[in-house]
């Protein structure tokens, strides 16, 4: 199973950047997937997730800024994310479930057994 990221980058505050996630070897969106994120210095965090049935979940952070979709036929998870601002500086991580868990399990890392390699994004104010 491969998962690798893509579309990061530097932008300024209050732009907005597509990432991509695409996944190989995989069972594409049988199982819930989702993005995390690490900023230098501080713990990783779960910023969205998207399950089997195409329910999504979001960091109170990010909710009303960043969109979480999926394009199956691609294989490709997306996280769209506008309005971004310093604080969102990271790199961003995609990760995919290898079983059902829980729905309220989602924003641990633990559960998700596959991990992309990382995109760095820089938000400048």
């Amino acid at each position: 199973v491969q998962l690798v990221e893509s579309g990061g980058g530097s932008v300024q505050a209050g732009g907005s950047l597509r990432l991509s996630c695409q996944a190989s070897g995989y069972t594409y969106r049988r199982y819930c997937m989702g993005w995390f994120r690490q900023a230098q210095g501080k713990e990783r965090e779960a910023v969205a997730a998207i399950d089997s049935d195409g329910s999504t979940s979001y960091a109170d952070s990010v909710k009303g800024r960043f969109t979480i979709s999926e394009d199956n036929a691609k294989n490709t998870l997306y996280l769209q994310m506008n309005s971004l601002k310093s604080e969102d500086t990271a790199i961003y991580y995609c990760a995919a479930q290898s079983r059902d868990w829980s729905r309220e399990f989602w924003r641990w890392g633990a559960v998700y057994k596959y991990w992309g390699q990382g995109t760095p994004v820089t938000v400048s104010s």
